[in-house]
């Protein structure tokens, strides 16, 4: 009976915070695909609406009207990665766990950004920036990562005629 109970203890103790991580690190693993796909479905719907990081507006568009638009976006790492990244940052090194992160961040705020002016009945957007913060853990010490926000930020036109050269 002794065995058992200390088997128990054993698994109570260390199988069920591994199950846990595991059970994090596939769910994670999951909603991060999903959110991919998403993403890539918006971008190429999104293919044809002008988006660039010049910042004075291209010679041959004529502007109507133009006004800033943003788009922003909070994402966090599940637990998994945030644990993996804590590790890594002991040792020092690349933290490949946190590049997907930025990337869908990215990709998702610049697609807000072009909802933002579409839904306006915007052309095009010119001087197109970008913004990071990180967002703290709820810690009492405040450090680690518990996710990142971004900004994309940039100048939306309505086009007065098509183009100029198009006259």
């Amino acid at each position: 009976m002794e065995g058992n109970l200390q088997k128990f203890e054993l698994f109570m103790n260390f199988g069920v915070p591994l199950l846990i991580l595991m059970i994090a690190y596939f769910i994670g693993a999951y909603l991060e695909k999903r959110h991919f796909q998403s993403i890539l479905e918006r971008e190429d719907d999104a293919k044809g609406f002008p988006v660039v990081s010049f910042d004075t507006m291209p010679d041959d568009w004529r502007a109507g009207r133009s006004d800033l638009v943003t788009g922003s976006v909070v994402v966090s790492l599940d637990y998994f990665k945030r644990v993996i990244a804590g590790l890594k940052g002991l040792v020092g090194g690349r933290i490949k766990t946190y590049e997907p992160l930025l990337e869908r961040a990215r990709r998702e705020a610049i697609l807000r950004m072009i909802d933002d002016a579409r839904s306006q009945g915007y052309d095009a957007i010119f001087n197109v920036r970008l913004e990071t913060s990180r967002l703290a853990n709820a810690t009492r010490d405040g450090k680690g990562t518990a996710g990142v926000e971004m900004l994309a930020y940039g100048t939306a036109v309505k086009f007065a005629s098509r183009f100029a050269n198009a006259q």
